[in-house]
């Protein structure tokens, strides 16, 4: 699901540098560090112009003291409002650090081990596999090898079904890969960490996120709620790039909720005054201002490489419990992005250096949040500068030229489809339940899901239709296709929605027809 996944997805991308030997920790002198912020800061308001982002918030912290906070640019395109450092955004996949965090809590409590069996845990988690669901341990919910395909069933929250759903659906995710074998990056089962800090707690993810990190670090202007976000005095607006055109969603656009469902993957809102916070508690290894909150073992167990994620020119990256490990010159970087449907975040840390760096900004489909964390990185260790935001903004473009030249063009001679009213009726599989298929005025209407979010099905050629899906209100995905399989007598008998089938899961079987009378 092509347009879902650039919207959810974590992001991991844009990986540099080169492993080197260790040394000692060079500390740039105070008239040096200032010299880095001021050629920074110019280097970060040229890169926001060049991605046309309208705004964003920065923030670095070093060892006990933030060194550096600075707002930039407006809350909403074409508008005045001033983005300031208590501006909210959404944080994206940056919260599952959140959620690993309390768990790595259970565990420095000697309720829950690292290498525990997941089911000892959460007697309902069952994956496609028995031995897989057999031998899944606590860490491999947040080390991204579970074989499943890349972002698997993420739509399921966009179209209105709940965590508990998600968590059922797993068990009917077929795997493309050996267990712990391959990196694919996935959202779901964070929701089962959800439940396991759930289980042992007798307390809501949500409540323990404010109890056990909120509280503590005194965030206190971050939520997990939609409404919390909508109702912000000094909030973003969320921003896409659409061609040449960056277009602001309404606070009430029909599909906000999905990250929320998604909470323990994606859901938290926050500041750079907060995430300052929360970038001091991991620099300096669990604690945060004087009191340690989490174990150095834990918070070390957290930051290893799990799994290989990956190479990118060359150079390994490395999915650890909730963040990644770039092999970099002279030190590691630790980091994880996130994107929502419009917000992109960047939170990045050199432990060795006990240096690290926040970005928020309010623009999905785009790579500046990483590309300033990289840059910072260079500046502050003495590496060979890189212009990581030219770079990157080059890389994107060539992407999306290539993906708009792979769209397929009409048939010069297509054929026409059967009575439309021999594909209506209802469909059906494990994952999203039953669909149907209707007949109207302007033609066939794919209705799925609790929101009941309705796709257009257009006469594309014979059997197959283009799927015209409104997720960002006129505009739908040019690749949509759905295509309807018939029996020696021309009656359906299944249909398979590209948009839902990338893990597998689109084929939906035909369950009922209409009657004559219909």
């Amino acid at each position: 699901m092509r347009r879902i996944h650039i919207l959810i997805v974590a992001c991991l991308i844009c990986l540099s540098s080169a492993l080197g030997a260790q040394s000692e920790v060079k500390v740039p002198s105070d008239k040096e560090l200032q010299a880095i912020l001021a050629d920074f800061e110019e280097y970060a308001q040229k890169s926001m112009r060049d991605w046309e982002t309208p705004g964003m918030a920065v923030t670095i912290v070093r060892g006990e003291d933030v060194i550096y906070t600075k707002a930039f640019g407006v809350k909403t395109h074409g508008g005045d409002d001033p983005v300031t450092t208590d501006t909210v955004f959404q944080i994206g996949s940056t919260s599952k650090a959140f959620t690993a965090a309390l768990v790595a809590m259970l565990v420095d409590e000697g309720k829950v081990g690292w290498k525990d069996r997941v089911r000892e845990h959460v007697p309902a988690f069952e994956m496609y596999d028995p031995w897989v669901t057999s031998e899944f341990m606590v860490e491999d919910l947040m080390a991204q090898r579970s074989g499943m395909p890349p972002h698997a069933i993420d739509s399921l929250v966009v179209f209105g079904f709940d965590r508990d759903h998600v968590r059922h659906a797993l068990r009917y995710v077929k795997p493309t890969s050996s267990f712990r074998s391959e990196f694919a990056y996935q959202n779901n089962l964070f929701l089962v960490a959800g439940e396991l800090v759930e289980t042992h707690t007798g307390k809501s993810w949500e409540k323990n996120i404010e109890e056990r990190i909120f509280e503590p670090l005194g965030m206190s202007s971050s939520t997990i709620d939609m409404k919390s976000f909508q109702e912000a005095k000094d909030v973003t607006s969320l921003h896409h790039r659409l061609g040449e055109k960056i277009v602001t969603l309404p606070k009430d656009w029909p599909y906000l909720s999905w990250s929320y469902v998604f909470a323990p993957a994606g859901g938290i809102n926050s500041n750079i005054i907060d995430m300052a916070k929360w970038l001091k508690f991991q620099v300096n290894n669990g604690v945060f201002e004087g009191k340690r909150l989490l174990s150095e073992e834990n918070m070390n167990f957290m930051h290893t490489p799990k799994t290989v994620a990956g190479m990118f020119s060359g150079i390994k990256q490395y999915y650890c419990e909730a963040w990644v490990y770039r092999e970099n010159v002279p030190y590691p970087i630790v980091w994880h992005n996130g994107g929502t449907t419009g917000c992109k975040t960047m939170v990045a840390m050199v432990p060795e250096a006990k240096v690290g760096v926040v970005v928020l900004s309010n623009l999905i489909d785009s790579i500046l949040p990483e590309a300033l964390a990289y840059r910072f990185f260079d500046m502050y260790l003495g590496s060979p500068e890189v212009d990581w935001s030219a770079q990157m903004l080059a890389q994107m473009k060539e992407r999306m030229k290539q993906a708009e030249a792979a769209l397929p063009a009409p048939p010069d001679d297509p054929l026409p489809p059967m009575p439309l009213a021999k594909y209506v009726g209802d469909y059906q599989n494990d994952v999203y339940g039953e669909i149907n298929i209707a007949e109207r005025s302007q033609g066939l209407v794919l209705t799925i899901g609790p929101k009941e979010v309705e796709m257009y099905l257009t006469p594309w050629n014979r059997d197959t239709f283009s799927v015209f899906w409104p997720f960002y209100g006129e505009v739908g995905d040019p690749g949509a296709f759905a295509w309807f399989e018939a029996d020696v007598e021309g009656t359906p008998t299944s249909v398979t929605v590209n948009l839902l089938n990338e893990d597998g899961c689109g084929v939906f079987q035909r369950v009922s027809a209409p009657s004559p009378k219909d």
